[in-house]
């Protein structure tokens, strides 16, 4: 199957993308240019992407004492996807990008998302880089973000460290300042950094010319003390090779050294490293530390690291998103052509009938529909994201507050919902096809695997639910959750007619999520609110889901093609028989239920 049309759907029929033509900075474009990037994207995933996914989980990257060694497929399909422009994608004219929306982009990024995750399509390397448009200066801009863009350069986020993990008020490594006239550097304030980080994709390679590292690390006082708590965090441009003003490489060697490649379950083609900084491997000037530039003000490192994380987020949840799609296409496809067993009429099974095509018996249609209510939902659901971006950057004030205010509540659930239903998705797939499912023989195994690391990549599922149900619902004095309530109403009331038990049950579901959110907070202390935060993050992203879907089948009401006819099944589907999953959920956030708080470490 194509994921073509079911792109073009939702871009076109429901997103109505090409209003956004109307626009100043998109005038340029039209339905052709748009299916333009779409037509070569899609192509390119198909020739330098999709027949390498095997290749790529079986033929690790490995370090021969000097370098890490990839196939040459990923070197050719970083090449074609650099060449594309699409790191580049939403960028101005002047800097070399084609001033594409980002919903269109996100939609041309799918593709290669689904023909192979593990190979990567630069997703680091433009959250670097767009992180650096809006928090560095001039010639940063210039020297790093700009050679990103081109694929000259490639980019990486360093946050974790071996110690601290996602507990970042922990991060230990320290940036002091580089000697006399430090804060005067033309490429900013230069420090030396020392320090370890671990799970850094992309980390290490020969895949472009330089590794741009933006690292957070803390900056010690008067004293020599490093400030406790995040507060304290700053965030530096670190390059493997020293560049000077003009991004021209110096021939120096920056002190980063890789420890060691991290050997994962899946993402197997994507290098993931620890990385030493400054520990003397490469001394540099005649000295330890790795050198590095600071970005915006010290002390605001995560506030800037903030706009890269909530990008990776939303692209966490692309990724995790198409691998669902991958593995219901392959199951899809399994199920249409394997004959087992014959239907049941009313004297039995009659064992001297052919063997019908298993997509004949209810039980793998019910696996079937769900693969597509959870996948094609969460896709759904990021292009609408990628659409609020787009209003957030070029709509009036209001509007843009407004697409500001529902991803702030949106983020959480674009990341976490496809990371926990799409991996379900995948699970339903193998189990589609049997014991055959359970092998190397079929791509479905690999795309389980790959999808694991989505409910942790990015912050995990926990972290999400925290930010979820401890901040994003409460800011503005909950102004983004009323927002969002708005909408969802506003699609029941659309929909009353056409699809009226649905209607009332996303009202219903939407009530219980907001008596559930006052509930978890009447006069309790965080860590009572905050006990049962996955269990409210689930029931909330499937009402978010349901919302989406309902929004869809009406845009496909007066369709009677196949595929409109799949689409409201699949709402059917998710109103029947996923939603009624959120009053169990939403029971334990609305009592406080202390079950988990409560029990002592010795009873497990």
């Amino acid at each position: 199957m194509s994921l073509r049309p079911t792109v073009d759907f939702l871009l076109h029929d429901w997103l109505n993308v090409e209003s956004l033509q109307s626009r100043e900075r998109f005038a340029d474009h039209s339905r052709e240019t748009f299916d333009a990037v779409l037509d070569t994207c899609e192509r390119i995933a198909r020739e330098k992407y999709a027949p390498f996914n095997r290749l790529v989980d079986t033929q690790e990257p490995h370090f021969d004492g000097e370098k890490v060694i990839l196939p040459q497929a990923t070197h050719e399909a970083y090449k074609a996807y650099a060449e594309s422009g699409m790191l580049s994608a939403a960028q101005d004219y002047e800097i070399g990008g084609m001033q594409l929306p980002y919903t269109v982009e996100a939609a041309a990024n799918a593709f290669f998302a689904m023909a192979s995750v593990s190979i990567g399509s630069g997703m680091l390397t433009s959250g670097n880089a767009n992180l650096l448009m809006v928090h560095g200066t001039d010639v940063q801009k210039k020297v790093f973000a700009a050679n990103e863009f081109s694929g000259r350069f490639s980019g990486t986020m360093c946050l974790s460290e071996p110690q601290a993990g996602s507990s970042l008020s922990d991060v230990m490594t320290r940036a002091t300042p580089d000697g006399e006239g430090f804060e005067a550097d033309a490429l900013g304030p230069r420090y030396r950094l020392k320090g370890n980080k671990m799970w850094i994709s992309s980390g290490e390679h020969e895949l472009s010319e330089n590794i741009i590292h933006l690292v957070l690390a803390k900056i010690p006082d008067a004293n020599g003390q490093l400030v406790p708590g995040v507060k304290g965090i700053s965030l530096f441009i670190v390059p493997k090779k020293l560049v000077d003003t003009n991004g021209q490489l110096t021939g120096e060697r920056n002190d980063v050294a890789l420890a060691g490649l991290n050997h994962k379950c899946g993402w197997r083609g994507t290098t993931n490293t620890l990385l030493n900084f400054g520990e003397g491997k490469y001394p540099v000037r005649g000295d330890t530390g790795a050198i590095g530039y600071l970005v915006g003000k010290p002390g605001e490192g995560l506030r800037c690291m903030f706009h890269m994380m909530n990008e990776a987020r939303i692209g966490v949840g692309m990724a995790a998103t198409m691998l669902g799609m991958a593995g219901y296409y392959a199951s899809l496809d399994y199920a249409k052509n394997r004959p087992q067993g014959r239907p049941t009429g009313a004297g039995g099974k009659d064992a001297s009938q052919p063997q019908v095509r298993i997509i004949e018996h209810a039980d793998i249609k019910r696996m079937l529909l769900a693969q597509k209510a959870y996948s094609e939902g969460a896709l759904a659901l990021a292009l609408y994201c990628a659409r609020l971006v787009d209003e957030q950057h070029t709509g009036t004030a209001q509007d843009a507050d407004v697409a500001r205010l529902l991803l702030e509540v949106l983020t959480p659930i674009v990341k976490s919902f496809p990371s926990e239903w799409c991996l379900e998705a995948n699970s339903l797939a193998i189990q589609i096809h049997g014991g055959y499912g359970y092998t190397r023989d079929f791509p479905v195994e690999q795309y389980w695997r790959d999808n694991r690391l989505n409910m942790i990549h990015e912050g995990t599922h926990g972290i999400q639910a925290m930010d979820l149900l401890g901040r994003k619902v409460l800011m503005e004095k909950g102004r983004g959750l009323q927002l969002l309530a708005e909408r969802m109403l506003a699609t029941a009331a659309k929909a009353e007619t056409a699809w009226g038990p649905e209607a009332a049950a996303l009202r219903d579901a939407l009530k219980q999520v907001g008596e559930a959110t006052q509930q978890a907070w009447a006069g309790a202390e965080p860590a009572q609110a905050l006990a049962n935060a996955v269990p409210y993050l689930q029931a909330f992203g499937h009402t978010v889901i349901a919302w989406i879907w309902l929004d869809v089948a009406c845009s496909a009401a007066s369709d009677q093609s196949p595929a409109a006819q799949g689409r409201r099944a699949a709402c059917r589907y998710f109103f029947r028989y996923e939603l009624p999953k959120i009053g169990a959920w939403l029971n334990v956030v609305k009592s406080r239920d202390p079950t988990c708080a409560d029990l002592p470490k010795e009873a497990f």
